[in-house]
C-alpha cells in the first residue's frame, strides 16, 4: 500500500526532519512550513515513528481538497475512503484547526467531519446504528489553511518527544525533539568529549547519549497505530528488531551534565538510568565557573536560563559573562547555546561564529554557535 505522510515539525526544523526522513530512505519528500511529506508502506509508519528524533508526529494523509462552504467540507470529506483505515470499532474524536479560511469554526468543521466520516463508514460497513468506539485510537484532524482542509490519522498517539524516560523533569523542560535537534545541528560525533553546564533534568545529555550509540529514541515507548488492525502486528515487530540490530549499545561515550541544582543532578541520574545510560553519563552538581577542562576538541551544548523571569535578569546576565570567562580558553572546543536573551553575546564576551533562529516552544530564541578551532588550525 502506497501511503503518504506528514511529519509535523517545530518551526525552524523542518530541514533537519526532512534529513532524517530521507535517511530512513523514504521517496517524494517534500518540505513545507511545520511539515515534512513522505511516501511509503504500511513499514514507513512503524520507521518513521521509531526513529525521527526531531519531528513531532507523523500523521497518516487520508485527503487534501479545497473547501469554501460546509457542503463541500462535508461531500468532500464523505468521499474519501475512512473505512480502509479505521474497523468498526474504531475509536475516531475528531479535532480541528483553522487558519485564514472562509470556514473558521473549529468546532464547526469538527462536527461536519465527524459526520461525514460516519457516513461513510455506515455505508461501507452497511450499518444503521452509531459505531461502538471502544476499539483502537484514531484520531482524525481537519486542519484548514487558506481554505485548503488537510485530513490525517494521527498515528503517534502521544507526541514523539515522549520517548519513555522521562517520568519526572524540571519545571521548563526542554522538549526531547529540541534537544536533539540542538545536537544535530552540530557536528559532534560519539568519539568526541560532550558537556551540558545547565543540564536540568538530563535530556540534552541523554539525548546525545541516544544519538550517540544510534538508539532508535521510539524504542521504549508505545504508539497508538501498533493496534491498527489493518498493519500486520510483524511489520511492527521487523521495524523493532530492525532499530534493536542498529543500535551501537558498546560505542563509549563521554558525556557529562552537570547543575547548580542537586535535585536536578538527581532527576539526571533516574532519567539516565530509565533510559539505560547510567553507566555513560556522568553528572554532578557544579556552577559553570567552575568548569575546567584538559580534554580538547570537546562539545558544549546548552540550554541556560533566559532571565524572562522577573528577578532573574541580573542573574542570569552573571551566569553569561561567567560562561564566558569559563570557556574563553577552552580554543578548541566549540559551544553552542539556545536562548531567548538578546544581550548574549555582549555578555558572553564574544560575537557567535554563527547563530540561528529557532523556536523553543513558543519562545523566540537564537542558538548561539561558537566553532573551537579544527585540529589543523590547533596545530598550525
Amino acid at each position: 500500500m502506497n501511503l503518504t505522510y506528514i511529519a509535523t515539525a517545530a518551526m525552524g526544523l523542518e530541514s533537519l526532519v526532512a534529513h532524517e526522513v530521507r535517511d530512513l530512505g523514504f521517496e517524494d519528500v517534500k518540505v513545507e512550513n511545520g511539515k515534512v511529506i513522505f511516501k511509503g508502506d504500511e513499514s514507513a509508519l512503524c520507521r518513521s515513528n521509531l526513529w525521527l528524533r526531531t519531528a513531532d508526529r507523523v500523521k497518516l494523509l487520508v485527503g487534501e481538497f479545497k473547501a469554501e462552504t460546509f457542503d463541500e467540507l462535508f461531500e468532500q470529506t464523505k468521499a474519501l475512503p475512512w473505512s480502509d483505515f479505521i474497523p468498526e470499532n474504531g475509536e475516531f474524536p475528531v479535532i480541528g484547526k483553522s487558519v485564514k479560511s472562509k470556514l473558521f469554526s473549529v468546532s464547526d468543521c469538527q462536527a461536519i467531519v465527524k459526520k461525514a466520516v460516519v457516513d461513510q463508514m455506515k455505508n461501507a460497513y452497511q450499518r444503521e446504528t452509531w459505531f461502538p468506539e471502544d476499539g483502537a485510537l484514531y484520531r482524525i484532524e481537519v486542519a484548514l489553511l487558506k481554505d485548503v482542509a488537510t485530513l490525517t490519522i494521527d498515528t503517534s498517539g502521544t507526541g514523539l518527544h515522549k520517548r519513555g524516560y522521562r517520568a519526572l523533569h524540571s519545571e521548563a523542560p526542554l522538549k526531547e525533539t529540541m534537544a536533539s535537534a540542538l545536537i544535530k545541528l552540530t557536528n559532534w560525533t560519539p568519539d568526541k568529549p560532550f558537556v551540558d553546564p545547565f543540564c536540568g533534568s538530563g535530556t540534552i545529555p541523554i539525548e546525545a547519549a541516544m544519538i550517540g550509540q544510534n538508539v532508535a529514541p521510539g524504542l521504549n515507548r508505545e504508539f497508538a497505530s501498533e493496534e491498527w488492525s489493518w498493519i500486520d502486528k510483524k511489520v511492527w515487530y521487523r521495524a523493532v528488531e530492525e532499530a534493536n540490530d542498529l543500535a551501537k549499545y558498546d560505542t563509549p561515550l563521554d558525556i557529562q551534565g552537570s547543575d547548580i541544582d542537586h535535585k536536578m543532578i538527581e532527576l539526571s541520574i533516574n532519567n539516565a538510568e530509565e533510559a539505560g545510560f547510567g553507566e555513560f553519563i556522568t553528572f554532578k552538581q557544579m556552577q559553570v565557573r567552575d568548569f575546567t577542562t584538559r580534554k580538547e576538541y570537546g562539545y558544549v551544548i546548552s540550554n541556560p536560563p533566559y532571565g524572562e523571569r522577573i528577578g532573574e535578569k541580573e542573574e542570569v546576565k552573571q551566569l553569561y559573562r561567567d560562561m564566558g570567562n569559563a570557556f574563553r580558553s577552552l580554543e578548541t572546543w566549540s559551544v553552542y547555546v539556545i536562548t531567548s536573551n538578546e544581550q548574549f553575546e555582549q555578555l558572553y564576551g564574544r560575537p557567535a561564529t554563527k547563530k540561528r533562529k529557532l523556536y523553543n516552544g513558543h519562545i523566540k530564541t537564537d542558538y548561539y554557535q561558537y566553532f573551537g578551532k579544527r585540529r589543523q588550525e590547533a596545530k598550525a
